[in-house]
């Protein structure tokens, strides 16, 4: 088979789409013959070096993938072969087959085609853990979404509409607030130029944030929230490292959480497997009914992974870039 691999640590074109052998299912494991993948942030950071995978997991980059099943390991049942799929990875996406833990397989979502069902898994399990799983978010409540108008935020703010929720999106661009306004979002705020601090205050203040950029909005993120309030951390782009304000959270009772989803165990009450179930129960019904839908950006053939990586890099995507195997 043919799979991107890392030549050496560096720039999108140190990627080369090169033919490996092809991975075996192991107990509990299904190879999934690969219709697409698609581009996370996290898959750039390791490209460069600085974020290996988890012991264990393909060095392969790609978290996500849409397929169909072509063989099942030793143990698993429930999954047939010809099934349609998606999965979430640890790595192994960029790829014509790959294996996945059966417990991280999801079914491929009736009414969304099965190439745009690949970009999916990652963003679904990042947000619906975070913001429904840990935070609890509620109809009614306001949530916070930082980075609306890419894969994540998209995805954030349809959920949170669909839950009922009243959603304070911010975003860079005039054409990228459109876009989170467009998907339900009740206010879309410039991050250059605009207040969401004051925009979140409006609704009585945020009873969950939603937060990609970590030490930079930290203050900010604090004063938003509502009284009981939860920031929910999914990512460093700001920095790694700021002040917290202990006495400001215990006056307001706040609460803030920094989860990874890559890195979890596969099994167990925080695993990836059970993140996997509660989102095919509870948010899978709604992918179906068109509540929510993928948002994708770019198609770029999976052979040109690089200059997918490159359009990331560059800024300004709305929604996914998506790796279609041809």
């Amino acid at each position: 088979m043919y799979a991107i691999t890392i030549r050496e640590p560096g720039g999108p074109e140190m990627l080369e789409w090169k033919e490996i052998t092809d991975p075996e299912p192991g107990p509990g494991e299904v190879l999934v013959d690969v219709v697409s993948s698609s581009v996370n942030r996290a898959d750039l950071v390791q490209r460069v070096g600085a974020y290996p995978p988890p012991k264990g997991a393909s060095e392969i980059l790609g978290l996500e993938c849409a397929g169909i099943i072509a063989g099942l390991g030793e143990d698993v049942t429930g999954w047939t072969v010809g099934d349609r799929v998606c999965a979430l990875l640890a790595g192994g996406g960029y790829a014509q087959r790959v294996t996945v833990p059966a417990g991280q397989l999801l079914p491929a979502p009736h009414g969304v085609d099965l190439v745009d069902a690949g970009s999916l898994p990652e963003v679904a399990c990042t947000v619906w853990s975070n913001v429904v799983m840990r935070a609890g978010l509620r109809r009614d409540q306001v949530l916070v979404v930082h980075g609306g108008s890419g894969g994540i935020g998209t995805c954030a703010i349809q959920i949170g509409k669909a839950l009922g929720a009243r959603v304070v999106a911010t975003a860079g661009s005039e054409e990228n607030l459109q876009l989170c306004r467009d998907l339900g979002a009740d206010v879309a705020v410039s991050y250059r130029d605009g207040d969401f601090v004051a925009a979140a205050k409006e609704l009585g203040g945020a009873d969950v944030v939603l937060d990609n950029m970590g030490a930079s909005y930290l203050d900010q993120n604090l004063d938003a929230l509502a009284p009981d309030g939860h920031l929910a951390i999914i990512g460093m782009q700001g920095g790694r490292k700021g002040e917290l304000d202990m006495g400001r959270m215990l006056v307001k009772r706040l609460t803030v959480s920094v989860l990874g989803l890559r890195g979890r165990p596969v099994d167990g009450p925080t695993g990836k497997a059970a993140i996997v179930t509660d989102v095919r129960e509870h948010l899978w019904p709604l992918v179906e009914d068109g509540s929510v839908r993928p948002i994708i950006a770019e198609r770029v053939p999976m052979a040109q992974a690089s200059r997918a990586h490159e359009l990331l890099e560059a800024g300004g995507v709305r929604g996914k870039v998506l790796l279609p195997v041809q």
